[in-house]
């Protein structure tokens, strides 16, 4: 049973009683005496004080039943349930707004996976124990190293695991590896592979192609050291959400230019595959949560400040030449900006030739992918995701 297109339609239902409920108090309210309007608005008044009192979401111990308080907004009349309970949240902590906000300030606010933690704190549910290893390394390459973050199975039954090289979203801007750890996480734990999680340089101190840049020699130092970490260097994927999922094919589009080793695999959730925010989901979804037209344009200004004249094919993928890449994996989220590049990009590669498949979950928004403790399509998205790289490793 699909639990969450049901949990959807019941949060419908309810939130059709309450307005037929609020047409027939609007309708009392007009013919009542004053006295009686009086002693609605205080009975109302104390209501909403015991409604504020009271959150919901500490009701269950199920993550996945966690409920919203309110009602869909206007921005997203199809969203599920438990992703409202998250970005309500996430709007309760009041971040200030990103224009004229500095991309050192913006890097320290909380953001949607803070929201999730929040979430599952409030309810006393704990978070699923780590079945990973975690390490760090610094990898000798460009002026000052680039840091990496490894997570390896526990207790790998064998050396020669594949390799995966995964970049966090962001933007280019915000956000770093502990932000988009779960990712990761599941992908280590579910795929039984390392996961190497780059920490690249970010805009507005460090403009493009810098994050690209890292991003490809961290790349290149695994394809060149697999066996130092434990990896099998016949099975190496790039893997990225967001701006992650831009780098991931964009580092697979370097290699082939620079005659390196491609990968075996390209896993890219929503990702950022051109500038058009003219697109049919910029339009869509221009006042989104938590990513929208505006912010986009933010992080395009921080990081490629040229970006309305700058067509280089690692920014808008859509027009680079895609032909020889991988199998590649595209997810995307419905309510989101990036929703309409991702299925742009999905079709320009099956156009190339590419073993290409792509699916769009309903009812989420963008950062959904991390989201398993509390999403059913983000757990679903995860084991899609997995199942591709598993048939590809087992080539």
């Amino acid at each position: 049973m699909n639990y969450s297109k049901l949990n959807r339609n019941l949060f419908s239902c309810k939130n059709l009683i309450k307005k037929v409920f609020f047409v027939s108090g609007v309708a009392i309210f007009l013919v009542a005496p004053n006295s009686y309007s009086q002693d609605k608005n205080n009975k109302k008044k104390i209501e909403n004080k015991e409604m504020k009192m009271k959150d919901t979401k500490m009701e269950t111990k199920d993550p996945m039943k966690i409920m919203p308080n309110g009602t869909q907004p206007d921005w997203a009349p199809t969203i599920d349930p438990q992703m409202l309970a998250v970005i309500e949240q996430f709007q309760s902590y009041e971040n200030p707004p990103f224009k004229g906000a500095t991309g050192f300030q913006y890097r320290n606010i909380k953001l949607p996976a803070n929201a999730v933690m929040d979430l599952l704190h409030k309810t006393g549910i704990k978070p699923t124990e780590s079945k990973v290893d975690i390490s760090h390394k610094i990898l000798p390459v460009s002026e000052k190293g680039v840091l990496v973050r490894m997570y390896k199975p526990k207790n790998a039954d064998k050396e020669n695991l594949p390799v995966i090289v995964y970049y966090h979203g962001g933007g280019w801007v915000i956000a770093d590896l502990d932000t988009y750890e779960a990712a990761p996480m599941a992908l280590a734990e579910k795929a039984n592979a390392i996961v190497v999680s780059v920490a690249y340089r970010q805009g507005p101190e460090n403009k493009f192609p810098a994050a690209h840049e890292d991003s490809f020699y961290a790349y290149k130092w695994v394809v060149e050291n697999t066996a130092e970490i434990g990896g099998n260097p016949n099975m190496i994927a790039t893997a990225g959400e967001s701006a992650g999922g831009n780098l991931a094919v964009a580092v697979a589009l370097m290699a082939k230019e620079r005659g390196v080793k491609l990968p075996v695999h390209i896993l890219s959730v929503y990702p950022i595959a051109d500038g058009d925010i003219d697109s049919p989901s910029y339009e869509k979804y221009a006042n989104a949560v938590p990513l929208n037209k505006g912010f986009m344009e933010w992080f395009f200004d921080n990081y490629v400040p040229d970006w309305k004249t700058n067509n280089n094919p690692l920014i808008n993928l859509i027009d680079a030449d895609l032909s020889g890449l991988p199998a590649t994996t595209i997810i995307n989220a419905e309510i989101d900006p990036l929703e309409n590049e991702g299925k742009v990009l999905a079709e320009k590669m099956k156009t190339a030739g590419i073993d290409v498949e792509r699916k769009m979950y309903e009812g989420v928004t963008h950062e959904f992918f991390g989201m398993s403790a509390v999403l059913e399509q983000a757990v679903d998205a995860q084991n899609f995701a997995v199942d591709r790289l598993k048939k590809t490793f087992k080539k």
